[in-house]
């Protein structure tokens, strides 16, 4: 699940209907400090959190992200200063060498996210934040990590250290580092953010409603429209935009949105997800987990859940951004 630090109007929308901080920490699950702390900009939130804050606050998701005109310059700065602080943590523990050489080993030995995760006794959503270089890793998770690998500990240590002496890790910490921000980037900030003059890559742009809320994308379409690439997006080359032809999402996001989905970006749960129901026709699904462990995706406008495996998982194409 991946998670994104952000300044955000939680606490003002939360308070414009009259909902209590206790409140909002029961319908999310979690304390009442650690709402605070979301409130202002110091702990991470997931998209499913998200949307489950917008629903109890019934607005869109857009209405929750700081813009340009009403933006608390003290949320904003706290939320730098973090970020700040959380960047030179993962740079002096060595937590990006160590996320890019567990990816680096792991594609060597055609390894998936799900099957090294499921090794070392993981969620697949710790395993994933751990390659991206945003989580900390102890002794025994270590040792799993390890074994998953099928090497010694000290042997993961010596692979590491090589990978990243031999220079071999540079790559895979630049496009986590873009991941990474792309997720961090407090929407409604300058619009040169997502596009350049410089930047003039076009993505095509498909979809139109189908049936019950389904969306037809058919992707072969060569007179599709184009768009300008967001620069975040710039090193992802199978990436394509989806037109918000559903009303299943509600009120969460306005018609006018374009959501960009990338089929080699791994799916986890806390995601919003494309999911195939046939070759050029698609559901969009919020990915969620029950008490059980059994995975799920959510639809809205009316609620309707979906059983999942992992296998859905893999098949499926990851929303990584969403222009508004």
């Amino acid at each position: 699940m991946e998670e994104i630090i952000f300044p955000n109007q939680i606490r003002m929308h939360r308070r414009l209907r009259g909902i209590s901080m206790q409140e909002l920490a029961d319908h999310l699950g979690i304390s009442l400090s650690a709402i605070s702390k979301i409130e202002k900009g110091y702990r991470r939130l997931n998209q499913e959190q998200l949307i489950q804050v917008a629903e109890l606050t019934d607005c869109s998701l857009q209405d929750l992200y700081v813009n340009e005109k009403n933006s608390e310059q003290d949320v904003i700065l706290a939320w730098r200063r973090e970020q700040e602080r959380r960047s030179k943590i993962n740079e002096t523990t060595g937590l990006k060498t160590l996320g890019a050489a567990l990816r680096h080993l792991r594609n060597d030995r055609g390894l998936t996210l799900i099957e090294v995760a499921e090794n070392a006794d993981m969620t697949l959503s710790v395993y994933h934040r751990i390659e991206m270089g945003q989580r900390e890793v102890s002794d025994k998770e270590y040792q799993n990590l390890a074994r998953a690998l099928s090497l010694s500990v000290d042997k993961l240590k010596s692979e590491v250290k090589r990978l990243d002496e031999a220079g071999q890790l540079d790559d895979i910490i630049a496009h986590n580092d873009t991941k990474y921000k792309m997720l961090a980037t407090p929407k409604g900030m300058s619009v040169s953010v997502f596009n350049t003059v410089e930047n003039s890559r076009k993505i095509k742009v498909f979809g139109h409603a189908g049936k019950d809320g389904n969306i037809i994308i058919n992707r072969e379409d060569k007179e599709a429209k184009e768009v300008v690439c967001p620069v975040i997006l710039g090193s992802k080359k199978d990436v394509y935009g989806i037109n918000l032809s559903t009303r299943r999402l509600g009120s969460l996001l306005p018609n006018r949105a374009i959501l960009f989905a990338d089929p080699q970006d791994m799916v986890s749960v806390g995601d919003i997800a494309v999911y195939y129901i046939r070759d050029t026709e698609a559901q969009l699904l919020s990915i969620r987990e029950d008490d059980s462990g059994q995975l799920y995706g959510m639809r809205w406008n009316p609620d309707e859940r979906i059983k999942l495996s992992n296998n859905d998982l893999i098949k499926m194409h990851k929303i990584v951004a969403i222009t508004l």
